[in-house]
């Protein structure tokens, strides 16, 4: 898996949990069979009462994930500048942080140069930003600007 596919896993989860259709709910009686009416009498017989139709299955989607309260709600975030860093990003969300996996990261995301300078660095962040924002999540403009 790709540095960037790790840090995004990382960030937003597994959406695919997330968005997996809901069945509907359906009232069981107690051996199992779906609880009907109990009709209603007709000439002396009983004419089933038709069931009710269910609702058709839904996908709880979630349009956005709040990419900085799920960061902060991490242990130990408010000890680490990962708003600003990609070194205390990557190890805010358990992403080796190596000089070598953050010149792959930057491969990924475009650039060929990146040498480990605070500068890089700081492109580096934004620019993964920028791309977990592409992927999903709501990301403040301060960290992709």
């Amino acid at each position: 898996m790709s540095i960037f596919g790790k840090l995004k896993d990382a960030i937003l989860g597994d959406r695919k949990e997330e968005t997996r259709p809901v069945p509907p709910a359906q009232d069981k009686g107690s051996f199992g069979k779906p609880l009907g009416g109990t009709g209603t009498a007709s000439a002396g017989r009983l004419a089933p009462t038709p069931a009710p139709t269910p609702a058709p299955a839904r996908a709880a989607s979630i349009d956005s994930v709040d990419v900085e309260r799920r960061l902060d709600a991490r242990p130990g975030a408010d000890k680490l500048n990962w708003r600003t860093s990609i070194v205390d990003l990557m190890k805010l969300v358990g992403v080796d942080s190596s000089y070598d996996n953050r010149k792959e990261l930057a491969q990924e995301l475009g650039r060929s140069d990146y040498s480990g300078s605070a500068e890089d660095n700081i492109w580096l962040h934004k620019a993964t930003m920028r791309q977990i924002a592409q992927n999903g999540g709501r990301v403040p403009a301060s960290m992709t600007d």
